[in-house]
């Protein structure tokens, strides 16, 4: 008797619970290190809490974070586990030969993510454990440990060829894993194979969102089977990027919204950030979860 009570209380535990540990604990993304990745102090909302701008500085979230800065991360950023199920791939396909690092399940995944880097850089940036203030590896740590996978990709260019191999990457691992949304982040310049997907028509049924990290805008995307799938877009852009200056991008994302108020595009402004910032400080688990829960 007591064990059936014992259950029957556990039950209406469970039934009685509040809204948000209910919530929380359908995310796609549990919590991992979130006191030590979350964003810095909000500054300004707009857009309905579409748009934000965080209190970002050098001296605290690089130099306070990084015990070499830029160059390492101090060890409680990271957690080197995921390195036990991380691989140096190479596909071959019709477009020919793609180099790749895959991290977690590459069958049977319950989503997947893609890092497109920008011009001088390779599948390895994305896979580097200590710099960036240590985000790749939460990254990483994300997708090991919620049934996810990671994966990092060299490419030809960033024209039709390049987005061709990402896309034939893309439906690889997608076929192995049906159920998985694909989002896909794209650094700087890599933001035009972002673009490119957007518009093919055999990668965005597969596609949870796009990740624009300190990269540029493409008014096409309005007229893009993307746009017409309302595949969730998220902007991070530095407030000083003195490549692609935010107030462009920031007029490109309200473009968005103009042509539809309740599109599922947020952008985080980091405040005096520079180019490179918003790969070190985009939130990848509150992004993730919140375009796991747009897209559905």
């Amino acid at each position: 008797m007591r064990a059936a009570a014992s259950t029957i209380l556990m039950l209406l535990a469970i039934l009685l619970a509040p809204a948000a540990v209910r919530t929380a604990s359908a995310e796609l993304l549990g919590p991992y290190k979130d006191d030590l990745f979350t964003y810095p102090k909000a500054l300004e909302t707009g857009d309905g809490g579409a748009y934000l701008s965080v209190d970002y500085r050098s001296e605290r979230d690089i130099n306070q974070r990084d015990e070499i800065p830029e160059k390492r991360v101090y060890s409680r950023y990271v957690d080197l586990a995921p390195r036990r199920v991380q691989q140096d791939l190479n596909l071959v396909t019709d477009v020919g030969r793609i180099p790749h690092v895959a991290v977690g399940e590459r069958e049977g995944a319950k989503f997947i993510v893609v890092y497109v880097h920008g011009q001088g850089g390779s599948r390895l940036q994305g896979m580097n454990d200590f710099t960036f203030g240590g985000n790749f590896n939460r990254i990483k740590n994300l997708a090991a440990r919620n049934g996810g996978l990671y994966l990092t990709v060299d490419f030809s260019n960033f024209e039709a060829a390049g987005a061709s191999q990402v896309s034939h990457l893309i439906s690889t691992y997608a076929g192995a894993s049906p159920r998985a949304k694909v989002f896909v982040a794209c650094g700087s310049m890599g933001g035009r194979i972002c673009w490119a997907l957007a518009a093919d028509k055999r990668v965005v049924p597969k596609l949870g969102g796009l990740l624009l990290l300190g990269s540029h805008w493409d008014n096409s995307f309005l007229r893009s089977p993307a746009f017409q799938a309302r595949v969730p877009v998220y902007f991070g852009h530095g407030g000083a990027d003195k490549v692609f200056p935010v107030e462009k991008q920031e007029a490109f994302f309200r473009s968005i919204l103009a042509r539809d108020p309740n599109y599922p595009a947020r952008f985080v402004r980091f405040e005096t950030g520079s180019h490179g910032t918003p790969i070190r400080m985009v939130d990848w688990r509150h992004t993730l979860n919140w375009m796991a829960s747009a897209s559905r």
